[in-house]
């Protein structure tokens, strides 16, 4: 069967699942809708937590941007596991003892202020919606290619989709559709993986197999003499004029470790996260939650190296100096999606992939003109400073690694259900925030504080289905691409959520003065700054325009010292909080179980 065949097949089936399990699971009480009634097994919770953690950008654009940066993009994968880490250990149990339903219930009560509540509730909101915006971009790139529909249709699919089963189960059926979607998501990661890793190097296991020699079929399949995968690797790279695959990339080490901070940090911060601790039955189930979720999340986070040089290796391989006429499959195929393009800029019918851009700027096609060797015309200026004469979107790699593996239709179609798997499931819990956020901590506690449950659980839904149409608005015109979006949103996160949480639960002096400033203070200059560059004035965004040589995806980093600071100096200056506050801020530390 073909590929598309068999997407509409697997995929449908998945689709179906998702929605049985929202229509068995749907909520029907507040509780149910915000926290799953706090009823959730920790192995189930450590699933969900883990199709919720590992969205659009960790199983679509991760591996692509360690395949396109090498060592630097692997600043992802350890600024996201370790925010998991920090999160789980540091703050997680903390929050659970707390047992509210949402971030900014915390802040409200910790900071004993309404308006600092009100600043959370539009923190929360703002984070979640620049989050989500990449999740429904990844959904339009895997419909655009494996359902042969342009990227907004895909979008507009997805929406669809996620509608139904958020705006009907709340947490209680994301909560259970989550879990499915895990074991969709990750047999679809590691099946191709260790395909590949067998074909090239005789090993199953990818994690051990991208770093060992290439076996004989891998040789014959690469066109090269044998040695180490990755080494072989450094040296293809090089010879393309790249630097080396497993050396010091572009990038400053101030910046990688800026935005290394910004995604740890951001991490801690991030409600949708946080707010999966609070579905357990108790503190403990939390602590085990987390240590189940941190065994998924690491199953797909160690995998992604390999995936990354396994797919960087074969994209050489098939594309460089080949005519346009014998171009794999795989390549036109993607070009219809205006994920990839050519344009032949010495004449001589070859594609040539170098370092630099092959275009100025964001790809666009003539649609109803052919170039002259079948190819799509790209209208969008070339970069004549640069040999480079391929465009390959980082979106694509993982889901177009199995067809440029050559490998059977129906991995390829598994593939494309496991990251509609990950798009959707996050999308999901940060559609649930923003529902929380506008329902539960603006409208009944502050607005209709006499509302009834019902009215309630329908303004949740409302706010659910007003957030899908403004998230899948932002996925059909995104500010960058998955990975850089989700980056913004953890940089937001990191400088307005993470230090007053922290200083809430470890500092008895923070006050609801510096708390309000400090947040405003973060998030309004990280805000600015990444305006500023990524849309205002996008030509000035090069490393020598930047504050200290920080990029806008890292600046999260200074946004978060600064709100620290801010927290810190005005708490200092203002009154202390009652002294009611300060005994409750010590009994969250007491080792005592509370349900």
């Amino acid at each position: 069967m073909s590929i598309l065949m068999w997407t509409w097949i697997i995929v449908g089936l998945s689709f179906a699942l998702y929605i049985g399990i929202a229509i068995w699971a749907r909520a029907k009480t507040t509780g149910d809708f915000y926290v799953a009634a706090k009823q959730i097994n920790p192995i189930m919770n450590g699933m969900a937590t883990g199709a919720d953690w590992m969205s659009a950008a960790s199983f679509i654009s991760m591996a692509g941007l360690i395949s396109f940066m090498g060592r630097d993009g692997a600043m992802y994968l350890m600024g996201w596991t370790g925010g998991y880490v920090l999160l789980a250990m540091l703050l997680a149990p903390y929050l659970r003892k707390y047992g509210k339903f949402t971030v900014p219930m915390f802040v409200g009560e910790r900071y004993y202020s309404q308006s600092a509540r009100v600043i959370a509730v539009i923190c929360a909101i703002f984070v979640s919606f620049t989050y989500v915006a990449g999740q429904m971009r990844g959904v339009g790139v895997v419909f655009s290619r494996f359902l042969e529909v342009d990227i907004n249709t895909g979008v507009i699919i997805g929406m669809a989709i996620v509608f139904f089963y958020a705006v009907m189960g709340g947490m209680k059926g994301i909560t259970y559709t989550q879990v499915a979607q895990y074991c969709v998501l990750i047999v679809a990661y590691l099946l191709p993986a260790i395909f590949v890793s067998i074909m090239l190097t005789n090993n199953p296991i990818p994690q051990l197999g991208f770093g060992s020699t290439l076996s004989e079929n891998g040789m014959k399949l690469l066109n090269t003499d044998g040695g180490y995968l990755l080494s072989k690797l450094d040296g293809i790279q090089k010879d393309l004029g790249f630097a080396a695959y497993t050396g010091r990339g572009a990038k400053s080490m101030i910046d990688v470790f800026a935005i290394t901070l910004a995604l740890m940090v951001g991490t801690a911060g991030l409600p949708h996260i946080i707010i999966r601790f609070f579905t357990t039955p108790t503190i403990r189930g939390a602590r085990a939650s987390a240590g189940w979720a941190l065994l998924c999340i690491a199953i797909l986070y160690t995998t992604a190296p390999a995936v990354a040089s396994f797919a960087r290796l074969n994209l050489i391989k098939t594309v460089h100096e080949k005519s346009y006429t014998e171009a794999p499959s795989w390549f036109k195929n993607w070009e219809k999606t205006g994920l990839v393009a050519w344009m032949d800029k010495n004449g001589d019918g070859k594609m040539q992939l170098a370092k630099g851009n092959a275009f100025k700027g964001k790809v666009a096609f003539d649609k109803t003109a052919v170039g002259p060797y079948g190819e799509k015309v790209v209208t969008t200026p070339v970069d004549d400073k640069s040999a480079n004469e391929l465009y390959v979107d980082n979106d694509i790699i993982v889901l177009a690694s199995p067809e440029i593996a050559k490998l059977p239709n129906w991995v390829v179609a598994l593939v494309a259900a496991g990251g509609l798997a990950a798009a959707l499931s996050t999308a999901a819990g940060l559609l649930l925030v923003i529902a929380s956020a506008v329902s539960h901590d603006l409208l009944k506690s502050i607005i209709v504080k006499n509302a009834t449950e019902k009215q309630e659980l329908i303004w949740a839904r409302f706010a659910a289905g007003g957030a899908v149409i403004v998230a899948g608005y932002f996925g059909i015109n995104p500010p960058g691409f998955v990975a850089q979006v989700v980056a913004f949103a953890f940089g937001l996160a990191a400088s307005s959520f993470f230090p007053i949480i922290v200083l809430g639960i470890f500092w008895k002096r923070a006050n609801k003065e510096g708390a309000m400033l400090g947040m405003l203070s973060g998030i309004a200059f990280t805000a600015a700054y990444i305006i500023y560059f990524k849309f205002m004035n996008p030509t000035a965004n090069v490393a020598a325009n930047w504050w200290f040589g920080i990029s806008p995806e890292g600046i999260g980093s200074i946004g978060m010292c600064i709100n620290f600071l801010v927290t810190i100096v005005v708490s200092n200056l203002t009154p202390a909080p009652p002294a009611e506050v300060q005994r409750m801020v010590e009994n969250l530390r007491y080792p005592r179980e509370i349900a």
